[in-house]
C-alpha cells in the first residue's frame, strides 16, 4: 500500500513539474505556471504555492499581488496532479436556479473566482424549478460526482427543501444572497443597509413608506422584508402599507398602479431594482413625479440603476462577495483551514441618487 501512495504522489510531481517546465515558453502557447505568477507579482514560487493552498499568513500587500499575477496570466493549477498529491479532488459543485436573476447569477461569478483562486473548479449545475422530477435527478446527479464539496443556492423554500433531502456525502454550504446563511453573521440589510435607507428617507421627511415586497417563497425576499420592518420600527415609524411583487418591473408596475391611492405614502421602497422601475412608471402614467411627488428606492444596484429616469437610490449588494465568502466557508470546511470573513457591514451600502427628494408637504 506505501508503494502504491508512493508511486501516486511521484507521479503527480512528475506531472507538476513537466508543466512548470513551460514556465519559459511564450504565454500565447504554453499555460501559466506558479512560476510564471511568482516572477509576475515578484515573490517567490512557494509564496504562489501557499496562496493557492488558503494559507493565512500572508501579507494582504503581498496577497493582491499573487491575485492581480494570476488574473493577468489566466492562471490554470494542474487539478489532476494536484487530486492525486493530495487524494482529494479539486472540483466544486454549484447547485443554482433562476440563473437569469441578478443575486444568483453574480453569486455564481463571485464563488467561481474565488474557486479558482484557491485552485479548485466550479461545476455549475442549473436546476429547473417547473420540473421537480429534473430537480431530483440533477441532485442525485451531484451527489454522486468526485466533487470535494457542494455550494447550494436555495433561494426558495422548495430548493432549499431538496437540498437537505439530498445526502451528498461531501461538506455542502447552504448560500441564499448577502445574508446570514453565508456570512454567519447578522444580516448586512439588517444591520446597515436599510437603516441607512430609512435613515435617509425619515431625514427627507418621509414618514409615510410604502413596500413592495418580492415573493413570499424566496428568503431574500423576506430577508428583505424583515430588515425593512426592523428598521422602519427602529426610527418610530410603521408602514403605511405593503404591496407584492415577483421581482420584475412589471409587477412592480402593476403593484403600484393597483395600490388605492398609494395608502398616501410619499415614498416607496421596492425590494430590488426592477421593480422600483416599473413603479416609476406606474407612478409616472397616474400623474405623479418622482421624486417631486413621491420617492422610489429599490435594492440590488444594478448596472442600469444609474440610468433610470430618475437615477435611482438604491442599497448596493455585494453579490460577488457573497459568493466568495460561500466558497470559503466550503474550503474551510473541506481543508479544515480557517479563512478569513468579510466585514458585512460595507456590502450593503446606501447610493444616493435622484430618485429622493423631501417630501411634498
Amino acid at each position: 500500500m506505501d508503494s502504491e501512495l508512493a508511486d501516486t504522489s511521484s507521479q503527480a510531481d512528475a506531472w507538476e513539474a513537466a508543466a512548470d517546465e513551460t514556465s519559459g515558453a511564450s504565454s500565447l502557447s504554453k499555460p501559466a505556471t506558479i512560476y510564471d505568477v511568482a516572477r509576475r507579482a515578484g515573490v517567490s514560487h512557494q509564496t504562489v504555492s501557499r496562496f493557492l493552498k488558503g494559507y493565512q499568513g500572508i501579507r494582504p500587500a503581498t496577497r493582491d499581488k499573487v491575485v492581480s499575477a494570476l488574473d493577468q496570466l489566466g492562471y490554470r493549477p494542474n487539478l489532476t496532479a494536484r487530486s492525486l498529491k493530495s487524494g482529494r479532488s479539486h472540483r466544486i459543485a454549484a447547485l443554482t436556479h433562476e440563473i437569469n436573476q441578478i443575486g444568483p447569477s453574480r453569486i455564481v461569478q463571485g464563488a467561481s473566482t474565488a474557486a479558482r483562486q484557491a485552485g479548485y473548479l466550479l461545476d455549475i449545475i442549473a436546476l429547473d424549478m417547473g420540473d421537480p422530477a429534473a430537480i431530483q435527478e440533477a441532485l442525485d446527479l451531484a451527489a454522486q460526482l468526485d466533487v470535494a464539496g457542494v455550494l447550494a443556492l436555495a433561494s426558495t423554500d422548495e430548493m432549499a427543501e431538496a437540498f437537505q433531502h439530498t445526502d451528498f456525502r461531501v461538506p455542502v454550504v447552504f448560500a441564499t444572497e448577502v445574508s446570514d446563511s453565508v456570512a454567519g453573521q447578522p444580516s448586512e440589510l439588517t444591520s446597515a443597509g436599510f437603516p441607512a435607507l430609512i435613515s435617509h428617507l425619515r431625514d427627507l421627511g418621509h414618514e409615510r413608506i410604502l413596500h413592495i415586497a418580492g415573493p413570499a417563497t424566496w428568503s431574500a425576499a423576506r430577508n428583505r422584508t424583515q430588515a425593512f420592518d426592523l428598521a422602519l420600527s427602529a426610527s418610530g415609524l410603521l408602514p403605511v402599507g405593503q404591496v407584492s411583487g415577483d421581482w420584475s418591473a412589471s409587477s412592480g408596475y402593476r403593484a403600484i398602479r393597483d395600490a388605492p391611492h398609494l395608502f398616501g405614502a410619499t415614498a416607496v421602497v421596492a425590494s430590488n431594482d426592477q421593480m422600483a422601475l416599473g413603479a416609476i412608471l406606474a407612478l409616472t402614467e397616474a400623474g405623479l413625479r418622482v421624486p417631486d411627488d413621491v420617492s422610489v428606492t429599490g435594492i440590488d444596484d444594478i448596472p442600469e440603476a444609474a440610468f433610470f429616469r430618475p437615477p435611482l437610490t438604491t442599497l448596493r449588494l455585494d453579490f460577488e462577495e457573497a459568493g466568495a465568502i460561500a466558497v470559503d466557508k466550503l474550503l474551510s470546511s473541506i481543508e479544515e483551514i480557517p479563512r478569513p470573513t468579510s466585514d458585512p457591514s460595507r456590502m450593503a451600502p446606501l447610493i444616493v441618487r435622484e430618485s429622493t427628494a423631501p417630501a411634498r408637504t
